[in-house]
């Protein structure tokens, strides 16, 4: 017999524990009210012989108190309750308490990995995550019904980011509404800030937003190039007429002013991107940003905009220094380049900006590709009309917005009547449901697996309500910078946010991961055999969507599916399958389980097979979604590269490429850092395996960690096989 323990960790039955229990609370009665060893071992014969192969160790306590009292022990069973009770306490405050203790000490294995952009060691990421220990535990105890805790533990469910939920004023990720903020100006700390009349001060007042914004949530955000490009000529009309006033020629005021622009743009983006990888937020790390790069978004200003962009670009080639003073890949900011018309053909007025985010691509693993195209006809707001616009983070998407209708009811002063608005809008926040264990808890019967599919979509809801209420007792004051200075809004003071998370203005996501394991269990075969396997995939992922639908149209609540990038969820989730259900070849023997609707890392498919297969279900993951292929060294090899862009282009809504950007501080290797059996990093040129000095660059799950990663996604990482061949590639 198993026992399922209070935090979804299964055991082996030893009855002498129930023995030293029920002894302990012996001691504190007298006479006829102890229990008698006959006694005890009836209570023990009656539990064994229940017969189950698996039971909650709180059934086991019930049993024991209501067997006391059937020996007229009440004043023993009384005992026994407080003592349940007091043990429970202090295993609670032990839980808590060991996690600190263990974080300071660097001996906590789940803090260490817990996110590969932050660093456990340095006193910023430990101020967080003891606030976050902090919080974990106020939620669990205070904040979340019993069913939801416990759902969470056993790896049923997952319930995101409760490091942040005791505060109810903390949202997910957002689309920053910079043009508002840089345009009409907006307040930081009490302090007014103007509109700018330079390129320089603008990008400047942008990351200061950014780290403003960044700590006042704790997901991703996004910014667009195309809000600082009308002061690209703000400036360049700053020096034509420096130049006008010395009495130049034309030709020469705009000779000499378009070079003093370019110089200022160069020393611009510097100093952006200096400033966003040297800040540091309250979350403890530098602003989990994305920055898009669509030249779609404006017609006035597209000369500026592409002159921002092709810089941007060619900084990131280059890269950051390390502390050798070598470049190397930095994680963020992440970029998201837009392909279309102007930019997607050999003729087209910008493919040059392609072909560099071609060489970007191959040295730094960015930018990300989006295809206006394809996402144009899946997006369609209420108008009818396709939208394209950036992901919030790693790969949160909006759904298409359905406010406009009710007005302006953000605030924002560049608001535009009859166009969709996407810039200020946001995510409320994540619940993740663990497919596999639907299908295991299923044992392979498909209707036991859609009533258990329902069960555990129902304790999502649950959970996604009680992240609603919480954030919609918000009121502005509690941000400004979000709610009151044009981030997200320009409410009053006092304002409440509510109106906000309803009518689609902002969305609440209802995850999923392991759909490949899901479908491998129930039908012996991949969702991505064209199939029976993908025939169920397709089915489920429908289910999923109907069920966000109904919840839609009952709460007024924008409910959407969202491939959820468990970086360190899909260590836990695959730990708790195979504790529950053991080790199944093929679905629990490995220490991870397949991220949202992705084919498994392991699984050998060509790029292009792999990204037509996934459109399909792309398409049914609104609320956040990126396919992605694993390449070798492609630097020789541009072709390649563009030939996948273009595919990208015709056939899926957001994909990458994963490159190899690594180096050893050591020897001065520059190449792939390999992962040996034992799942640990090292130089395969000197042997070096000491993390402080091995510079590696991975992409975790939508965006580019650089700490390290936990036991589980390590060995994804060590199974990924290449989608292009060696020898396609040379």
């Amino acid at each position: 017999m198993k026992i399922v323990k209070r935090d979804g960790h299964i055991v082996d039955y030893d009855a002498d524990k129930i023995k030293i229990a029920i002894e302990k609370a012996n001691t504190e009665v007298r006479g006829r009210e102890k229990a008698t060893k006959e006694e005890v071992e009836e209570i023990i014969k009656y539990i064994e012989e229940l017969n189950k192969k698996r039971i909650l160790v709180e059934d086991i306590q019930d049993i024991i108190e209501e067997k006391l009292m059937e020996f007229d022990k009440y004043q023993l069973a009384k005992k026994y309750i407080t003592y349940r009770y007091t043990r429970e306490l202090v295993r609670k405050a032990n839980t808590t308490d060991q996690s600190i203790k263990e974080l300071i000490e660097g001996e906590n294995e789940y803090w260490n990995n817990e996110n590969s952009n932050k660093n456990a060691e340095v006193v910023t990421t430990q101020r967080d995550y003891l606030a976050g220990i902090t919080s974990t535990d106020i939620t669990r105890r205070f904040l979340l019904p019993e069913e939801i805790v416990k759902a969470h533990d056993e790896g049923i469910i997952h319930f995101h980011d409760a490091d942040y939920f005791a505060q109810n004023a903390l949202h997910n990720c957002e689309l920053i509404n910079l043009d508002d903020m840089l345009q009409n100006g907006t307040i930081i700390n009490g302090v007014m800030i103007e509109k700018p009349h330079r390129f320089i001060t603008a990008a400047t007042i942008s990351t200061q937003i950014i780290l403003a914004v960044t700590s006042s949530s704790y997901g991703g955000a996004t910014i667009s190039l195309s809000h600082l490009a009308p002061f690209v000529r703000y400036s360049y009309e700053k020096y034509y007429k420096k130049y006008k006033e010395r009495n130049m020629s034309e030709e020469d005021c705009q000779k000499f002013a378009k070079q003093d622009t370019r110089k200022e743009v160069e020393d611009g983006v510097q100093t952006f991107n200096y400033q966003v990888n040297s800040m540091t937020n309250t979350n403890g790390q530098a602003p989990f940003l994305s920055v898009n790069m669509y030249l779609g978004e404006t017609e006035e200003y597209k000369e500026e905009l592409a002159m921002i962009i092709e810089e941007f670009l060619n900084q990131r080639i280059l890269g950051f220094k390390n502390e050798k003073g070598v470049y190397t890949t930095p994680a963020f900011p992440k970029l998201l380049y837009i392909l279309e018309e102007d930019n997607i053909h050999e003729d087209s007025k910008y493919w040059y900006l392609t072909e560099l985010a071609a060489k970007c691509t191959a040295k730094r693993m960015v930018p990300d590709y989006i295809s206006e195209k394809v996402m144009k006809e899946l997006k369609k707001n209420e108008y009818g009309e396709g939208d394209c616009y950036p992901c919030m983070g790693c790969r949160s998407f909006l759904t298409p917005d359905r406010s406009n209708s009710l007005g302006n009811i953000s605030k924002a002063k560049n608001y535009v009547e009859g166009k969709g608005k996407y810039y200020g809008r946001f995510n409320q926040g994540v619940v993740t449901i663990n497919l596999p264990d639907v299908a295991l808890s299923s044992e392979q019967d498909i209707e036991k697996f859609w009533k258990i599919l329902d069960e555990r979509l129902e304790l999502c809801h649950t959970a996604l309500q009680i992240r609603h209420k919480r954030l919609s007792n918000a009121t502005s004051d509690v941000a400004p910078i979000l709610w009151q200075h044009g981030a997200l809004a320009r409410l009053e003071k006092g304002e409440s946010i509510h109106e906000l998370l309803h009518h689609g203005y902002s969305t609440i996501s209802l995850g999923y991961a392991g759909l490949y394991e899901c479908v491998k269990y129930m039908t012996g075969h991949s969702h991505t055999d064209n199939g029976e396997g993908k025939e169920l995939g397709l089915k489920i992922m429908k289910y999923l969507n109907d069920a966000a639908k109904k919840w839609k149209e009952e709460e007024d609540i924008d409910y959407s599916v969202y491939g959820t990038p468990i970086e360190s969820t899909t260590y836990k989730f695959a730990r708790c399958l195979k504790e529950r259900f053991g080790t199944i070849k093929g679905i629990t023997d490995r220490d991870y389980i397949t991220n949202s609707y992705h084919v498994p890392v392991f699984e050998e498919i060509d790029a292009f097979t792999k990204l037509a297969i996934e459109s399909d279900f792309q398409k049914l993951s609104p609320g956040g979604a990126i396919s992605y292929i694993e390449t070798p060294n492609l630097q020789n090899n541009l072709q390649a590269i563009i030939e996948v862009i273009k595919f990208i282009y015709d056939n899926i809504m957001y994909a990458e490429l994963n490159t190899k950007s690594d180096y050893c501080q050591k020897c001065g290797f520059d190449g792939e850092i390999l992962i040996d059996e034992n799942l640990e990093w090292y130089c395969p040129n000197c042997g070096n395996r000491d993390h402080n000095t091995l510079n590696v660059a991975r992409r975790t799950c939508g965006y580019i960690g650089t700490n390290f990663w936990n036991k589980g996604r390590t060995q994804e990482i060590k199974e990924r096989v290449l989608h292009i061949d060696n020898k396609v590639a040379e």
